[in-house]
């Protein structure tokens, strides 16, 4: 006998056969072995403010974290949450059954859909999306039904069609999946909007899912509006937000869910057989972070928003048309106006061609055609760093 199993069948169940690696691994896999700056994973090559990693120490070294934290989460990291919402939104929620601790918004995502849905219920996600919505989704069982992020040209920016979206839900659809500031186009969604997309689901009784964790990283006169604040939303919104993106500690892991009582207690249910907890000392560490002055948020803002304006201009000069995002720390690209298609060849030949790496936005679409020429790159990055691929990108 060989070491073979006894049966062909494949050894990755079919609901997840389609996701294999990441592209995030391929391409950082690509950036070590070709020496390339690496603008394609969005993580920040410095760490956060020096006041919160001594937090964490400081949780370390007086035992605090260590062992198991509680279910839901520290109690001071639960009312830091509770407390941000409310003085940034005017959103109060009960520190002790409306907010749970989770591992980073992947893990939020995770616990919410396989809490949330049946096999056969069906999940419209606007597209293009992060990729952990889709594999969640088929996890459950469920089935995802893309609406998709058009760009217009007028706005340079990427728009949702409020029509094609009430057009693709049915009688199966159990909840919506909405990413604002979103990831990767960059685009915030309106009032406007956010209120259709409200008097929908309250019209067709859905559950919303709201994925917020770029909530500090609007620009311009952009504004982030919580779907929870619009009417008939309260009760029905999950809201899932982290401090990976806004104190650029995206290795603690630590995200968080809103929601009322009911659906909390449901999130937590299936969360608790997942990791159960982590992230102990970091917990309390964010719980610090999260009451940091208005100057530091306004700090990070402005800081991201030069090195969004420092890549943006250098790719525009590169020849790539841009869509200067509102929100987030992506730039999303046509890649047509130099000559070129096919966004996936461009990323695998862009680190020998440029000495840089992006993504291709196909790998965030169903509809691979509708992304296929579009490139994220990330500016999440040192001024000095994102000089440097501006100057590889010109040349």
């Amino acid at each position: 006998m060989t070491g073979m199993t006894s049966s062909a069948r494949p050894f990755l169940n079919r609901r997840l056969a389609e996701f294999g690696t990441t592209i995030f691994a391929e391409m950082s896999a690509l950036a070590v072995r070709t020496g390339a700056i690496n603008l394609g994973q969005g993580f920040p090559d410095t760490d956060g403010p020096q006041e919160v990693r001594e937090a964490a120490v400081r949780a370390l070294r007086d035992g605090r974290g260590n062992q198991y934290p509680p279910g839901p989460g520290v109690p001071e990291l639960r009312t830091a949450i509770a407390a941000h919402q409310s003085a940034r939104y005017g959103l109060s929620y009960d520190p002790d059954t409306e907010v749970l601790v989770t591992v980073g918004a992947t893990e939020a995502v995770a616990a919410v859909m396989l809490a949330l849905l049946e096999p056969g219920d069906e999940v419209v996600a606007l597209e293009p999306y992060y990729d952990s919505y889709a594999a969640c989704i088929a996890m459950a069982g469920a089935r995802r039904v893309p609406v998709t992020l058009r760009p217009d040209p007028e706005a340079a920016r990427f728009r949702l069609d409020l029509d094609e979206l009430r057009d693709a839900v049915t009688d199966s659809t159990r909840l919506l999946l909405i990413n604002t500031p979103h990831n990767p186009t960059g685009t915030v969604l309106t009032r406007a909007e956010l209120t259709a997309i409200a008097e929908l689901a309250v019209e067709r009784d859905l559950l919303v899912v709201t994925d917020e964790v770029y909530e500090h990283l609007v620009y311009d006169d952009a504004e982030h509006i919580p779907l929870a604040t619009l009417p008939g939303m309260r009760e029905r919104t999950v809201t899932i937000g982290s401090a990976g993106k806004t104190f650029s500690f995206t290795g603690w892991k630590v995200g968080w869910v809103t929601a009322s009582p009911g659906l909390t207690t449901a999130v937590r249910s299936a969360k608790q057989f997942l990791t159960y907890v982590a992230s102990g000392p970091f917990q309390y560490a964010v719980a610090e972070a999260l009451a940091l002055p208005d100057s530091y948020f306004t700090a990070f803002r402005d800081d991201m928003l030069a090195k969004r304006d420092l890549l943006a201009g250098g790719l525009a000069e590169a020849g790539f048309r841009v869509f200067k995002p509102a929100g987030t720390y992506f730039i999303t690209t046509d890649i047509r106006p130099l000559g070129e298609s096919d966004g996936f060849a461009f990323c695998r030949a862009l680190p020998e061609r440029a000495g840089v790496v992006a993504i291709p936005n196909a790998v965030f679409y169903d509809h691979r055609e509708e992304g296929a020429p579009f490139v994220r790159f990330a500016f999440c990055k040192q001024t000095a760093v994102l000089q440097e691929a501006v100057k590889r990108l010109k040349s």
